[in-house]
């Protein structure tokens, strides 16, 4: 399961479908079916009300929620199933990453591909694209992090690689600071790592303490007078709360049951939506000082 969050709606990706929720209200908004395969990954732009969704079945759909349950674009060329997806800051291009080694940009408005690049062992598990910039970073399962620009389509810089596959990243609003999470098992590995993006390649700090593969890593929105925080979740059922700067845990919550917790959406300065994988999609908040952090819905 993925979550991504537009506005007070949340989109799930459920099976083959983008389930679309009122995640405040606990209500099921909408429902979109076009993938013939598991969707990967859900996409929503902020300020928009498009939601992209990425499949085994090697396509991105495009949906509107004020267009009917039918995709409204779709982007077809990879050769295998697309992990990744990343909208421009100008809301006219598309990138996707996908385990066929290839990073693809496309056209959001005609659908065609604009650029497409393969590069060796690349099987890519995530994509962000920087704010305000024409910058994008992706993770792969060979432990590296590429950094793309948009503009000639190559790579400008390839981080160390990690002991371990990069399953996840984020990128600071303001564009200075890059998140990557790791895969592992017993302790070894399962950390999130932060970058600096000024300085590639550049490690600040690691936040260790999940015992299983690390799937997902986020910037938290900031909070007047707060500290300024991340969060991660794990296979091992917990997500945990971080001091950005100093990588000190801050709170933990244990999703007994739940299986993996594969995908994080912040949806306001003190609440964070957390996708499971046996358990639905839970609601947790913190208090402005990222302790405290509980579950108060779950759906």
């Amino acid at each position: 399961m993925s979550v991504a969050v537009t506005n007070v709606s949340v989109a799930v990706r459920l099976h083959q479908a983008v389930v679309v929720y009122d995640w405040k209200g606990g209500k099921l908004c909408q429902s979109f079916q076009g993938h013939n395969r598991e969707v990967t990954k859900v996409e929503c732009f902020p300020g928009s009300t498009w939601i992209f969704s990425a499949s085994r079945d090697k396509t991105v759909m495009m949906w509107d929620l004020n267009q009917g349950d039918e995709p409204i674009q779709e982007f077809c060329g990879h050769e295998l199933v697309v992990n990744g997806l990343a909208v421009s800051p100008g809301r006219n291009n598309l990138c996707t990453g996908s385990r066929d080694n290839s990073m693809c940009l496309w056209d959001i408005e005609t659908g065609e591909r604009v650029h497409k690049n393969t590069v060796s062992r690349n099987l890519v598990t995530h994509v962000c694209w920087v704010p305000e910039s024409p910058s994008i970073v992706q993770t792969s399962e060979d432990k590296t992090i590429r950094v793309w620009d948009s503009r000639t389509w190559q790579v400008t810089n390839t981080f160390p690689a990690k002991q371990y596959i990069q399953t996840h990243c984020d990128i600071s609003a303001n564009g200075h600071y890059l998140l990557s999470s790791s895969n592992g098992f017993g302790g070894q590995g399962c950390e999130a790592t932060l970058w600096d993006l000024r300085q590639p390649g550049c490690k600040v700090v690691e936040y260790r303490g999940h015992r299983e593969t690390t799937a997902c890593c986020v910037f938290l929105p900031p909070s007047p007078g707060g500290p300024a925080l991340v969060a991660s979740s794990s296979h091992d059922c917990s997500v945990k709360i971080w001091d950005q700067n100093t990588a000190a845990c801050l709170s933990t919550s244990i999703l007994d049951g739940s299986g993996p917790l594969v995908s994080l959406a912040p949806s306001d300065p003190c609440s964070l939506l957390c996708a499971s994988f046996n358990t639905g999609l839970h609601v947790l908040h913190h208090r402005p000082d990222g302790h405290d952090l509980k579950e108060v819905a779950r759906f």
